[in-house]
């Protein structure tokens, strides 16, 4: 099946650069030159693959467009920005980005990112549950490793790919310290280098939608200087 990318950048050199390459590796591009244009085209034109998303556009920032997405869709995004600031990074990660990418950029580690992503998102994990359903309950918790959910006191908890790839890693090791740079290439699907706090954005996400006080987390515990572990 044909992978369908929606580019959502005002940058018309880029996005025609990005369409030839694309399409040299066989994927169809769909290009939306503004935040509005984008959430349209997931709504009329999807469903998409992946979403690829610059920070900065004149009408509706890349912030704004990521929230109106992700009340839409749960749809891997990849988000662009031409600032070296972490802060920008922190903050799109923090309402659900999948990962970041500093222009410029070669398209080929695009590629690259975009292939572990989606291998991360559609295959099962080769790690063995720890029963044969693929269902691991933890007290309140309920993750389900084959379907990609997780319940908490049987509601359904929305989580990003990462975010399910980090729990479940967790919660299969649990007892066990995982160190930060395990999980970041968890979260990556392969190795690439990654700011200081990517990780951390990531587990205090996981930790406002799981934990009853994220301040004093139950499920998550932060083992200092080493990583981190589910509480058993």
């Amino acid at each position: 099946m044909t992978t369908r990318i929606l580019v959502i950048d005002d940058d018309t050199n880029l996005q025609y650069v990005l369409c030839e390459y694309f399409q040299e590796n066989n994927y169809l591009t769909f290009s939306a030159f503004a935040g509005h244009e984008g959430i349209t085209a997931l709504q009329e034109n999807g469903p998409f693959d992946i979403v690829i998303l610059d920070i900065m556009m004149p009408d509706m920032d890349g912030f704004e467009t990521l929230r109106q997405i992700r009340t839409l869709s749960m749809i891997p995004v990849i988000m662009l920005t031409a600032r070296d600031d972490e802060t920008d990074r922190v903050i799109g990660l923090e309402m659900g980005a999948d990962d970041y990418m500093h222009k410029p950029f070669n398209p080929r580690e695009l590629i690259a990112r975009i292939k572990a992503i989606l291998r991360r998102t559609s295959e099962p994990s080769d790690r063995k549950p720890l029963n044969p359903t693929g269902i691991i309950k933890i007290h309140s918790m309920t993750i389900d490793g084959m379907k990609r959910k997780v319940f908490k006191n049987g509601q359904d908890i929305f989580m990003s790919g990462v975010e399910f790839d980090i729990l479940h890693e967790l919660a299969i090791s649990r007892g066990k310290t995982i160190t930060r740079d395990h999980l970041l290439n968890i979260a990556r699907g392969r190795e690439f280098e990654a700011f200081d706090r990517s990780i951390d954005v990531h587990i205090s996400r996981i930790r406002k939608k799981i934990e009853d006080n994220p301040a004093k987390p139950v499920f998550i515990k932060t083992i200092w200087g080493k990583g981190y572990s589910w509480s058993e």
